[in-house]
């Protein structure tokens, strides 16, 4: 495909150390912190795919499955899983690691819709993206599900 990036172009990893700032009274990170983490990665990832500004259309789905601690080191990996015209599904997994035990586990996982604009603001198209792993081409496949479950939750007009 002349028009294609893969999903290894545009993967992106982050690490975060967890700070007592970053956290609640019980000494867990802030679900708002870790959003913002999220539509980070999710945006650099975009532009990487499109090498094109990108702004969030929506965060589809987050899915917050353990909480990590201070102290803890959040990895986050960022692909893109699906192209529209001008739109680019990513989704964004979140570990957390105790350094000190060596736990891991996966904290966070979420779906986020970016579109690529110009300078103006305006859509501009992006390459489609190619999986080359079976866990890559899976979250290609499942793109149409996680697209027709969107468009069942948006809202109505009026």
């Amino acid at each position: 495909m002349e028009n294609s990036v893969t999903m290894s172009q545009s993967r992106t990893i982050q690490t975060k150390l967890v700070l007592p700032p970053d956290t609640n009274h019980l000494d867990t990170i802030f679900g708002g912190k870790v959003l913002s983490y999220i539509d980070e990665i999710a945006a650099i990832t975009a532009m990487k795919h499109a090498n094109q500004i990108v702004v969030t259309a929506s965060i589809d789905s987050v899915d917050f499955l353990s909480s990590a601690r201070v102290g803890d080191v959040l990895e986050l990996d960022a692909v893109v899983s699906s192209t529209g015209r001008t739109s680019m599904e990513i989704f964004v997994r979140v570990r957390s690691k105790n350094l000190m035990t060596r736990k891991e586990r996966i904290t966070t996982q979420s779906f986020l819709t970016m579109v690529a604009v110009d300078e103006k603001g305006r859509p501009v198209e992006v390459p489609a993206v190619i999986g080359e792993t079976e866990e890559e081409r899976r979250l290609i496949n499942g793109a149409s599900a996680r697209k027709e479950h969107r468009k069942l939750r948006a809202p109505m007009p009026g």
